[in-house]
C-alpha cells in the first residue's frame, strides 16, 4: 500500500519543518502548507488521509478551515488533527465541534510528534481503506420506495458506490442489490443517493451486514494490489 499522504498546515516555518521531516521518516508522504487559503483550495482537489492544522494562522484559521474540510467533497471524512499552543478546555471543545478527531498540545518536538503519528496512524489507515475505490462494472438493482431499476456499478467502496441508474434523486434513501466479479454472495446494502450527475450518481451505505463488509472489503484489497 502507497504512503498515508498528509496535509500539513503550519504558518510557522519552523514547526512546519519539523512535522515534514518527523513525518517523512516515518514513511508519510507530507504536503507542507503555510498559507491556510492554499490548503483551503488543496483540500477540495485532492484526498488526504490526514489533515494537520495549526489552530491560530492569518486570513483562515484553524477552526474555519477545519470547518471547510467537513463540507468538501474530498475530505469530508478524513480525520483532523489540530495543533494548538491553547489548553483552555473551552479550546479542545470548539476543535471537536467543528470536525476535529484529535488535538496536539503545542510545543512540538519529535518525540510528540512520532508518538502523535503511531497513535493516529490506525485512524488514517482505516479512512483510506473506507475511501479507497476500486473499479467495478457489473449490474446493480436499485430499489427507492416503490421503484426498482437496473443499472451497472462503475466502483465499489467500503463507504458507498458509484452507479449509473436512472430515476435516481439526491438524499433519496435506496436499497442495492449486486454481486461481486470474485464472489456468488449477492451483496445487499442500505444507503443514500448523495449526488447525481447526468450520467453517474452517489451512493453513500448506511447499512450491511458484517458478512457482506468483509466481502467488500477483501474484494477491495484485492484489486488493490493487483
Amino acid at each position: 500500500m502507497e504512503s498515508l499522504k498528509l496535509l500539513v498546515v503550519e504558518d510557522d516555518l519552523p514547526s512546519l519543518e519539523l512535522m515534514t521531516e518527523v513525518f517523512q521518516s516515518l514513511k508519510a508522504d507530507v504536503r507542507p502548507v503555510a498559507d491556510s487559503s492554499k490548503a483551503a483550495v488543496m483540500i477540495n482537489q485532492e484526498k488526504f488521509d490526514g489533515i494537520f492544522l495549526d489552530l491560530e494562522m492569518p486570513r483562515i484559521s484553524g477552526f474555519e478551515l477545519a470547518q471547510k474540510v467537513r463540507r468538501s467533497s474530498w475530505n469530508r471524512t478524513t480525520p483532523i488533527v489540530i495543533v494548538s499552543g491553547r489548553e483552555e478546555r473551552e479550546t479542545m471543545g470548539q476543535a471537536f465541534a467543528t470536525g476535529a478527531t484529535f488535538f496536539l498540545q503545542k510545543p512540538v518536538d519529535r518525540q510528540k510528534l512520532s508518538n502523535l503519528y503511531r497513535t493516529v496512524k490506525g485512524s488514517l489507515d482505516e479512512n483510506r481503506r473506507r475511501s479507497l475505490r476500486a473499479p467495478m462494472q457489473t449490474e446493480v438493482t436499485c430499489t427507492a420506495g416503490a421503484r426498482s431499476v437496473k443499472g451497472i456499478t462503475w466502483n465499489l467502496s467500503q463507504g458507498g458506490m458509484q452507479v449509473e441508474v436512472n430515476d435516481l434523486h439526491p438524499d433519496e434513501p435506496v436499497r442495492v442489490s449486486f454481486r461481486l466479479p470474485s464472489s456468488s454472495t449477492t451483496i445487499d446494502a442500505f444507503g443514500v443517493v448523495v449526488w447525481v450527475k447526468p450520467d453517474r450518481q452517489g451512493i453513500k451505505f448506511t447499512k450491511m451486514t458484517n458478512q457482506n463488509q468483509v466481502e467488500v472489503r477483501n474484494f477491495i484489497v484485492q484489486v488493490a494490489k493487483n
